[in-house]
């Protein structure tokens, strides 16, 4: 892909909307009231599904519940974040190529001279 159109797929993706990193699961969770359905010694029976946002930013993992009225709207910006590190990534590529590409010319030209 090339340059320009790469940065134009960037823009164009921040301009859909909040990019969030992570991953969301399924949680079922103990509650730690004594006597809950989730302590029970026999038949416990933990609290949920809940759905949890899990991600690493600066070297900290964290996480956070996402409610059943938010998870599509969570899910896309995670998608738009994998999107993000992908067009970011081809990116760095494409600049990493150009200035091969310039390094290339220079060493021809010092090779004519001689």
């Amino acid at each position: 892909m090339k340059l320009e159109s790469i940065k134009e797929n960037l823009i164009k993706l921040l301009n859909e909307g909040p990019i969030l990193p992570g991953s969301i699961k399924k949680q079922w969770n103990v509650c730690g009231m004594p006597g809950c359905r989730c302590k029970d010694p026999v038949n416990p029976k933990k609290h949920g599904p809940y759905f949890q946002l899990s991600f690493t930013i600066a070297g900290k993992s964290t996480s956070m519940f996402v409610k059943d009225d938010e998870f599509t709207s969570i899910r896309e910006a995670t998608e738009r974040y994998r999107q993000f590190k992908d067009l970011s990534m081809q990116l760095v590529q494409a600049y990493v190529e150009e200035e091969r590409g310039k390094r290339k010319g220079r060493k021809r030209r010092r090779q004519n001279r001689s």
